[in-house]
């Protein structure tokens, strides 16, 4: 399991990212939106679950967690370092107000991802020197699934990508009308929400969404 899970973390391919929010999600169950969003091409799943109680939290990250390994898909766990560490997730994705991302990397097995959200450059630097694989920075628009999200705008972001060497995926109100804003970043990826999991044809939007990013990306190299 070990050596699978350090594979992983070598090769992770951060495209085109989900994060979960089974209030919007346009299907009966999320596990059946989240095989759709991976048939559509997401690259990564984190399961975010601000509400659920402890017990229904890890039961459904079992149910996920059979499905992202069906197709070899990294699971990452927002906050909740013992359900990522309970059912085996390749990660866990914390924010600035979660534990310290040093204290996580500390407890955390050295082959588990380890994902950090960051808004400015001294906190992406400050990530980067505390152990984290990977950065989540935004919100980039505004976005009805976090009401806390500070905004970072394209200059910051582009500060970031100068000042770290981990992998960097942009979230916060990304669809299909300003994913093309990305590509000049060379960023390595898009975290989404609604604009895959609320539409009624979850694969189709997902495969929309990857075309738009690589395709835009292909045309800045």
């Amino acid at each position: 399991m070990s050596n699978k899970n350090e594979g992983m973390k070598m090769n992770v391919d951060y495209t085109l990212y989900l994060v979960t929010d089974r209030r919007l999600m346009s299907t009966a169950t999320l596990s059946e939106a989240v095989e759709q969003a991976i048939l559509g091409g997401c690259t990564m799943v984190q399961l975010r679950e601000k509400e659920a109680s402890a017990s229904s939290f890890f039961k459904l990250a079992e149910e996920i967690k059979q499905i992202t390994d069906r197709y070899e898909v990294p699971l990452i766990i927002n906050d909740r370092i013992d359900i990522a560490l309970a059912v085996g997730a390749a990660g866990v994705h914390v924010g600035q107000n979660d534990i310290p991302a040093s204290a996580v990397r500390n407890f955390i097995p050295h082959n588990m991802l380890l994902g950090v959200s960051a808004a400015s450059v001294d906190e992406a630097i400050q990530a980067q020197r505390d152990g984290a694989d990977y950065l989540g920075i935004g919100a980039m628009f505004p976005t009805g699934t976090k009401d806390d999200a500070r905004a970072v705008t394209m200059d910051e972001l582009r500060k970031i990508k100068q000042a770290v060497t981990i992998p960097i995926v942009a979230i916060g109100g990304i669809n299909k009308h300003n994913i093309d804003s990305f590509p000049p970043m060379n960023i390595d990826g898009v975290a989404i929400v609604s604009a895959i999991i609320a539409e009624s044809d979850i694969k189709g939007a997902a495969k929309q969404l990857k075309c738009l990013f690589q395709q835009e990306d292909q045309n800045t190299r």
